[in-house]
């Protein structure tokens, strides 16, 4: 199913205009989730929305929005009262600025979008607007509602389309003296920064995001198919520490020839992921191990697993995901 997009409007810079569609560039729902269920039942757990003082449960037309003045002390505000202070950003992406990529400091960065003409027409203009950024090497600045907040948003070319880059406000990014202040300033010498540089040589490569493992979620997709296939789960032993660095000298130098033992064996891994063939995705597969019949509960998977000893599951192929809205 093709994703949902977050927003539709208007992209406008001066007089051009094109209707557009703003779309998630990343997402969170292939990753491993759980809910909370009652350990007794195997019942997942509800919440409900209560009234804090008398307990009874409130229904979502009698839920409106109050912001706190004072202990108990509320002011509501209407879903009407804030429809009327709607911005025009609401709409349309207005372009007010173009400034270098440089200067956008990363810490404003929040989230990315992918920006596309929204049905066959307004291509013309959508084309102009991107190969005038392209062209000034710079980053358009512009608005966009979401979700009935406003953000800034910064765009730029990426390949026959536009990103765009949701922005902090400067009130949400913190200083960083209050945190660096206590820093102590050591003096280090040309030999401790020299091997240094060689263990930074040993590592450096091209940045290739398709090889990067989150081996958490690696380990998760384990348990959980070893748990539904009866197999018993086996505490792992701690992992031993080296002890506390008494040397930094001394700790450079055997980081630099682990380092340059490590080499010949990463890269030896590294050819063969890549030479691997991706596997063929499947819509809506994660080639978990099948739901298991009955109620469940901890028995469940124990009882229905087969009697020989049981295959570790393939490591699931993702479905492809699902787009959310902005919060």
């Amino acid at each position: 199913m093709a994703p949902r997009a977050n927003w539709k409007g208007f992209l406008r810079l001066s007089l051009v205009t094109c209707p557009v569609a703003l779309y998630p560039a990343t997402s969170d729902t292939e990753k491993v989730s759980f809910n909370q269920i009652n350990r007794k039942t195997g019942h997942r757990i509800k919440y409900l929305k209560v009234d804090a003082e008398t307990g009874d449960e409130v229904t979502s037309e009698d839920i409106v929005k109050g912001y706190k003045v004072d202990t108990d002390t509320y002011i509501e505000v209407t879903k009407d009262e804030l429809d009327d202070i709607a911005l025009d950003s609401t709409h349309t992406i207005e372009i007010d600025e173009f400034v270098p990529k440089a200067d956008i400091d990363n810490r404003y960065l929040i989230r990315p979008y992918y920006l596309v003409p929204d049905g066959k027409v307004g291509h013309d203009a959508y084309a102009v607007i991107r190969e005038t950024i392209r062209s000034m090497d710079k980053v358009a600045i512009g608005r966009v509602v979401l979700t009935n907040r406003e953000h800034i948003i910064a765009l730029e070319p990426l390949e026959s389309g536009l990103m765009g880059t949701l922005l902090r406000y400067p009130y949400e990014v913190r200083s960083e003296t209050e945190y660096f202040d206590d820093i102590q300033d050591v003096k280090l010498t040309k030999d401790m920064l020299d091997l240094a540089k060689h263990i930074v040589e040993k590592k450096s490569g091209a940045f290739e995001p398709e090889l990067f493992e989150d081996h958490y979620e690696t380990a998760l997709i384990d348990l959980i198919n070893k748990k539904r296939s009866g197999i018993p789960i086996t505490a792992k032993a701690a992992p031993k520490t080296g002890g506390n660095v008494i040397n930094l000298m001394d700790a450079l130098k055997k980081s630099l020839a682990s380092e340059k033992e490590a080499v010949p064996a990463a890269k030896a891994v590294k050819e063969t992921v890549k030479g691997k063939k991706p596997k063929k995705r499947v819509e809506g597969q994660r080639e978990m191990l099948p739901p298991i019949a009955g109620k469940g509960g901890k028995d469940a998977a124990a009882k229905t697993a087969p009697k020989e000893a049981p295959k570790k599951a393939d490591k699931p192929v993702r479905a492809p995901a699902r787009a959310k809205k902005a919060s």
